[in-house]
């Protein structure tokens, strides 16, 4: 995620675009919306995904905006440039015959962007180079606002990895304490355990957890001193896999239904689960930070927000889909944190490979990004503190900074696995900066850029629908009245306690 300008790689048609940002949006953290919707009731839930989903695809659309306005930038820098070498070449002793001809091709070169002003030329807001959020940050933020974002952007990666830390070993020692103890095929699906009680022999089930973690991180953790790279075939699988899975829960949640074996009863409004499904909602709409890297590819750029429009409208199905069969299948105290723990059970599905595919589930797909989200991190802690010319000592460089990026969400997720709590805070907080904050500025600043360097008939042929100062202030509105909100509610819910 740190910043710079990386090579677009190979193009791909824009429905494979649609497919990619479907897979990319649709994750781990709708494996937590079950029991967010089961918490805060059904229509508060409903209404809070649609209008967050409208909110995602707004700042999506500034997003591809501030891209757009970032190329039209590094293309004219680069005409520049070019222009003041050609002005250096024609000063250097060359005949007058000459000299007519390099002036006569300076202005053909600076005719381009003359006519941008003059007629609104599309072609220099092209998207043909891949800018990455960071990279965008340092071209239209000051230096407050560059640190801002770096800083929100790592602390979401640590909610990542700290979610990430727990949901394998949470999974792990459901499936194996279960399996050793009989309990999968005796007791009803989705039955909850306390931390105390015992998994082998002596072992409580706390202590499988931390087993767990231990040696997750002994296994993963090495890989944050390493660069690793997510290969093309790794990334099929773990798409194939996630697919058959949530295919496969909804399935079985609608024969269960159909069969008359529903337990749910769900509510239709509990206002106190809804800063968890806030911030657990912003978690599985979050595709803003990657937009660079899926929407440069795309080989036609006309319609892009139009597909992205669909694609939204596919994903807030497919949600309300799994989640509403969740809610009237399982009852809301047996609903677990990671939803496919909900079907490792006979009852549910006496296929034994099903249960332990929909059981270990998390663990395959979670385990393969986990060292590709550390590296992330790592490089984005190493940008933030970048000087210009500067380099980092050995130690700094290979010790420093992975042992920064991997003991603090490994601590985090050493002293609770409370996945709802962990996607929800991190949704809640850095999520929220991510999603709407930052692509709120950088429309802004974008387009106060462009009008400057380009002038105010310029017209970005990817300019967001959403173009009317009203949106951006209303995004920003929303946004900071998230952060006063959930602060709020947090505080009043510990002094209850």
């Amino acid at each position: 995620m740190a910043g710079g300008i990386t090579d677009t790689g190979e193009l791909y048609s824009p429905y494979v675009g649609l497919v990619y940002m479907f897979n990319l949006i649709v994750g781990t953290g709708a494996l937590t919306m079950p029991k967010a919707f089961a918490t805060a009731g059904w229509l508060v839930s409903l209404v809070l995904l649609m209008f967050l989903g409208f909110m995602s695809y707004m700042t999506t659309t500034f997003v591809v905006e501030a891209m757009a306005a970032a190329n039209a930038q590094l293309r004219w820098k680069r005409m520049e440039k070019r222009k003041d070498d050609e002005d250096e070449d024609s000063s250097s002793g060359v005949s007058d015959s000459d000299v007519l001809l390099q002036d006569g091709y300076e202005r053909a070169e600076t005719r381009p962007i003359l006519s941008v002003q003059r007629r609104g030329s599309t072609n220099i807001f092209e998207i043909t180079e891949r800018v990455e959020m960071g990279q965008m940050a340092s071209m239209f933020f000051n230096k407050v606002g560059v640190n801002l974002f770096y800083f929100c952007i790592i602390i979401y990666l640590y909610g990542d990895l700290a979610i990430y830390a727990a949901a394998v070993p949470v999974s792990l020692m459901q499936v194996t304490c279960s399996a050793t103890g009989n309990h999968s095929c005796s007791v009803g699906g989705g039955t909850k355990y306390n931390d105390t009680d015992k998994c082998w022999g002596p072992i409580r089930r706390i202590d499988a957890y931390r087993l767990y973690l231990a040696a997750f991180t002994l296994l993963l953790g090495p890989f944050t001193f390493f660069n690793v790279q997510k290969t093309k075939y790794l990334q099929i699988m773990t798409s194939l896999m996630r697919w058959i899975a949530f295919i496969l829960m909804i399935i079985l949640a609608l024969i269960r239904i159909s069969r008359g074996q529903a337990e749910g009863h769900p509510s239709m409004a509990h206002l106190s689960g809804i800063r968890n499904l806030f911030g657990v909602c912003v978690y599985s709409f979050m595709c803003q930070h990657s937009l660079p890297s899926l929407i440069t590819p795309i080989s036609k750029k006309k319609h892009v927000n139009k597909l992205v429009l669909l694609d939204y409208v596919l994903i807030l199905a497919f949600y309300s889909l799994l989640s509403f069969t969740a809610i009237y299948c399982f009852r809301n105290d047996t609903l677990m944190d990671m939803y496919t723990l909900n079907f490792t059970n006979c009852e549910i599905i006496n296929i034994a490979f099903i249960r332990y595919f929909l059981g270990l589930f998390p663990v395959f797909t979670i385990s393969t990004n986990f060292p590709i989200i550390a590296v992330t991190l790592r490089n984005n802690w190493k940008t933030l503190f970048h000087r210009e010319g500067g380099t980092y000592p050995w130690v700094v460089d290979r010790i420093v900074f992975p042992a920064i990026t991997l003991i603090p969400p490994v601590l985090v997720a050493f002293c609770t696995h409370d996945l709802e709590s962990l996607v929800g805070i991190t949704g809640a907080y850095a999520g929220n900066g991510i999603q709407y904050l930052i692509p709120a500025f950088l429309a802004y600043c974008s387009r106060k850029d462009t009008q400057l360097v380009f002038g105010s008939g310029t017209v970005n042929k990817h300019l967001s629908p959403f173009r009317h100062i009203f949106w951006i202030v209303f995004v920003l509105i929303w946004g900071f009245s998230c952060f006063v909100f959930v602060t709020a509610n947090i505080v009043l819910s510990e002094s209850k306690l």
